[in-house]
């Protein structure tokens, strides 16, 4: 059977281009019964590549994760939770996969050069970021995951991790599983653009609705959303292409939310279809998208409040899926030795 493997960055609560990205993908998977297993990772190591000197950032947020990954449904009985910094193998994967990547290599990907460009870092990048596709090989392979979902903005890093492991599986022995990428169904939910337009939903660009916003910080929110620059009045035609607040319907809308809401509509098409030949305001359009982000986000809302009371259970939950993480990785850290040939002590190979 297949197994799971997928992460977040701890750098602040997961917001809904994490949710509609990959996190709701990830519970329909868990509760598909389809899979051997499923690890979720909270990537603080990872985290750290660009946050070294803010560190109470990465370890305050590793709660607010876990939050967020229970309260939107991931269920540790179904789900191994664990933390990256503490499963010591991962590094020690790392190191070897360096041998089989180029510098050019890691230049020529191109999640690392959008980032590189978005952080400003030009030749300030640290050492740990630029590497960070290797380490997330290290992450994948670690479990023999050969399912990773994820937004479609991380398919060059799961590339890499391919080349990766088959650099590894010619040179040494084959020991790693290449692993396939999986994406949203619905292509909107690939690259949620944020609040202000700009391409992408991002912690560190402040243009973020988050899974924890309060009803009334969601409707806000809402209504400040960037839309069509020329549809200055009602009566104005507009487009809904490159349009977040459309994007987000496209993402987020059901037939049913307009009968429940808009009911002078049966579906998106006639909504986008009035909206383009004028009559259509956007505070309209803004309101149908808040009921349905509501009511998508008020469970979620209210399951973590209940959860957050509990913060030793959260705690308890990442400290056994991290010792169970590593059992794993060990023993895929000892193949991999055995198969490189430096596994020195283990049945004396070292004097063969």
């Amino acid at each position: 059977m297949d197994v799971i493997l997928t992460g977040d960055r701890p750098t602040g609560k997961l917001h809904l281009g994490h949710y509609v990205g990959s996190l709701k993908r990830r519970v329909e998977l868990q509760n598909s019964g389809l899979y051997k297993d499923i690890y979720i990772m909270i990537a603080d190591a990872q985290a750290l590549t660009d946050n070294a000197d803010d560190i109470n950032k990465v370890r305050n947020n590793i709660s607010e994760v876990a939050l967020d990954y229970l309260s939107c449904g991931l269920d540790p009985k179904k789900s191994n939770i664990f933390i990256q910094s503490q499963i010591p193998e991962l590094c020690e994967l790392s190191f070897y996969y360096m041998n089989l990547v180029t510098v050019a290599r890691l230049q020529r990907n191109p999640t690392v050069k959008n980032e590189i460009q978005m952080r400003k870092f030009n030749q300030s990048i640290p050492v740990g970021f630029f590497t960070y596709p290797i380490s997330q090989a290290a992450d994948i392979t670690a479990f023999k995951a050969n399912i990773v979902p994820v937004g479609e903005d991380q398919l060059p890093m799961i590339e890499q991790t391919r080349e990766i492991v088959r650099s590894f599986n010619s040179t040494y022995k084959e020991v790693l599983v290449e692993p396939k990428a999986v994406l949203p169904e619905n292509e909107y939910c690939s690259r949620l653009p944020g609040l202000d337009g700009a391409a992408k939903m991002s912690k560190s660009l402040g243009n973020c609705i988050y899974l924890s916003d309060s009803a009334n910080d969601i409707k806000k929110k809402v209504q400040s959303m960037f839309t069509d620059p020329t549809h200055l009045r009602v009566e104005d035609p507009g487009h809904t292409e490159n349009n977040p607040v459309f994007i987000y319907l496209d993402a987020f809308c059901k037939d049913e939310h307009f009968a429940a809401f808009l009911p002078a509509y049966n579906n998106l098409d006639e909504m986008k279809a009035h909206y383009r030949r004028g009559g259509l305001g956007d505070g309209t359009v803004k309101k149908f998208l808040n009921e349905i982000l509501q009511n998508e986000l008020g469970p979620i809302r209210e399951r973590r409040e209940v959860l957050a009371k509990d913060l030793g259970a959260i705690f308890d939950m990442l400290e056994q899926g991290s010792i169970k993480a590593r059992e794993v990785a060990a023993h895929t850290l000892d193949e991999v030795k055995t198969a490189m040939g430096i596994n020195y002590f283990k049945g004396n190979s070292l004097l063969k």
